[in-house]
């Protein structure tokens, strides 16, 4: 079994990182920023808008118990396709959505989930679709920051509903 990767944007990366952390056949998620200008930006560079990276995570998965289409499907299910540089009050080009691939296959996959969401959403998605460009791997306290920190106030409003949403939509995919 050779692991497969995707990238995603969509909104802050502890919301994706917290779901898909969960998710049955997905074997490691690591949030980082991509698809921007600047060499090894910090947090607070992409904060600001400096670097045009967009919040991430990778998520690497066993393909032979979950496809890419399935990875994708969750991802339009767990955040606003439609706002652009925007998830709730989480506003910029860093919260942008965007799929970002690895390889040609995966451009092919995501292009098709892409128009199903956007035919679902009444030609309103906005998510981006572009090979991954210059990755950086966000700092230590941000991996596996909703399990390392649950109660932390954005946590607690934000990403925890966002989890329950998935443990609740998507049941047999759930891995507890």
């Amino acid at each position: 079994m050779k692991p497969e990767t995707i990238t995603l944007a969509g909104g802050c990366f502890w919301c994706l990182e917290a779901v898909y952390e969960h998710v049955d056949g997905v074997l490691g998620v690591e949030s980082g920023y991509s698809n921007g200008h600047a060499e090894r930006p910090s947090y607070e560079q992409v904060c600001r808008g400096d670097t045009g990276h967009a919040e991430v995570v990778r998520v690497r998965f066993d393909a032979a118990r979950i496809t890419l289409r399935e990875v994708l499907e969750i991802f339009f299910a767990i955040h606003d396709p439609t706002t652009r540089d925007r998830q709730g009050h989480d506003i910029g080009p860093q919260y942008r959505s965007g799929i970002y691939w690895h390889d040609a296959a995966h451009e092919a996959v995501a292009r098709e989930v892409w128009a199903e969401a956007n035919a679902a959403h009444g030609g309103r998605v906005v998510t981006e679709l572009e090979p991954e460009r210059n990755y950086w791997r966000a700092e230590d306290y941000h991996q596996h920051y909703f399990a390392n920190h649950p109660q932390q106030g954005y946590c607690a409003a934000v990403v925890a509903p966002k989890v329950e949403k998935f443990r609740r939509t998507f049941r047999s995919r759930w891995r507890g």
